[in-house]
């Protein structure tokens, strides 16, 4: 019988038509998140029960300059429902607080005052100071120490100026930071080009602790912890969010203990058992997070646990935005192969960390495992088979072309929104996740 399987493909759909006798799995997160419908309720219950320390408002007594780190336009963080309740819990204890807002925009574009005012609304953007972090501008930056690997700690000197540092953010899956949130609002929201570049370095992408829901020996997440510490990060509100980007649950409090609970309730709802196949299927969830190859490769991480060497990843995506980044393209375009670019990154020392070889380091990773196509318009093909992908139309044409490639008998496996799935086959978190 012939089973027809969904993926997200922009802001539409892909369908795979295949026999039900090759469908190994079709995976989904255990218990995908569901909105409760009052957000500002679940946002104000987790600020008035705050995890690990005081409220907020008994934080801010009697401080003078309150900094606010918030997530920038990347980032689907709720903040029109999030920001009115933190401003409001501060200036609940200090009415007088002298606070700012600072967009943690880590490498990305700067974030545009269009992009602040669909953010946080006209009233938040006009009131309120609001910066927006450039990690290249050096005479920005302070100085906080050296991180556990060695690097340089260098992060805005709004930091370093301010009385009390308080962040916001969400919790997902994230492929090589383990989970996103927490310390991740100091590193790399709010750090240096040169501490950001050092702790994505060739030899921490490398290692097996660092993938996506691992925080135990995770080298990467060690060194944000210590920046997170270093800045004197001292409370947290992070959200767990549904399908279509509303609060489905808040965790506030303690940098790491707050951080913590939105961990482990984000793997219970996202864990997944990996079902390997000779073929995977798999998309980022649609738009806007499969606007680009880029993007794209955190939903291949997730094929890349269930593919046996050897077999095919088959990534669904729109590519509205080309490639996601002229550095990252090169690595593969003006190579034979991903091989090349592998060792070609493996020889960079920390150091030396160049801008995008992260993502295109775990991206060579995968396709050295498997075969790897791209589903999507005609106007990419051209692109996609410069970094040494094979292109497809579409899903069904994808499966023929790796059938004739891998055997009439290639089991399948598929995964509508790979970025959403963990997948491992027992729970990562130990009693300390401190790394």
């Amino acid at each position: 019988m012939i089973k027809e399987v969904v993926f997200p493909r922009g802001r539409g759909k892909e369908i795979l038509h295949i026999d039900g006798r090759r469908l190994a799995a079709v995976i989904e997160p255990a218990a995908p998140p569901v909105s409760a419908g009052d957000e500002s309720g679940v946002v104000r219950q987790a600020l008035e029960h705050p995890i690990g320390t005081k409220r907020l408002r008994d934080l801010a007594a009697g401080r003078k300059r309150v900094l606010v780190i918030s997530s920038d336009h990347t980032r689907p963080v709720p903040s029109r429902v999030t920001m009115p309740l933190l401003l409001s819990e501060i200036r609940s204890g200090n009415p007088q607080a002298e606070i700012t807002i600072l967009i943690a925009a880590g490498m990305h574009r700067p974030t545009t005052q269009q992009e602040l005012m669909e953010k946080f609304g006209e009233e938040i953007v006009r009131r309120e100071r609001i910066e927006v972090h450039r990690a290249g501008d050096a005479e920005s930056m302070a100085y906080f120490g050296r991180l556990p690997s060695g690097g340089e700690l260098r992060l805005n000197r709004l930091v370093r100026q301010a009385d009390l540092v308080v962040s916001e953010g969400f919790v997902e899956p994230h492929f090589f930071a383990g989970f996103s949130g927490g310390r991740k609002s100091i590193l790399p929201g709010v750090a240096s080009a040169k501490t950001i570049l050092y702790n994505h370095n060739a030899r921490f992408i490398a290692d097996p602790h660092a993938r996506q829901g691992s925080l135990t020996d995770n080298p990467i997440h060690r060194d944000m912890l210590f920046a997170a510490q270093a800045a004197g990060l001292s409370f947290i509100l992070n959200v767990l969010l549904d399908a279509r980007h509303r609060v489905a649950a808040a965790y506030a409090g303690d940098r790491e203990l707050a951080h913590q609970a939105g961990c482990e309730a984000c793997e219970k709802m996202c864990r997944a058992e990996p079902v390997v196949s000779d073929i995977v299927f798999t998309s980022n969830g649609g738009y806007p997070l499969d606007q680009n190859v880029y993007q794209s490769v955190k939903g291949m991480t997730g094929a890349e646990a269930c593919v046996r060497p050897g077999g095919a990843v088959v990534m669904i995506a729109g590519l509205g935005d080309g490639h996601g980044g002229e550095d990252f393209y090169r690595w593969f375009a003006e190579r034979n192969s991903p091989e090349e670019v592998t060792r070609a990154i493996e020889g960079i020392p920390p150091e030396s960390t160049r801008m995008d070889q992260w993502e295109a380091q775990i991206l060579a990773r995968v396709m050295g495992r498997a075969c790897c196509w791209f589903v999507t318009g005609g106007e990419n093909r051209r692109l996609v088979t410069d970094m040494h992908f094979r292109w497809a139309p579409t899903a069904d044409e994808a499966l023929k072309e790796a059938t004739a490639l891998l055997g009439e008998n290639a089991s399948v496996t598929a995964i509508p929104d790979g970025v959403g799935v963990i997948l491992r086959g027992k729970s990562s978190f130990e009693s300390n996740l401190r790394g």
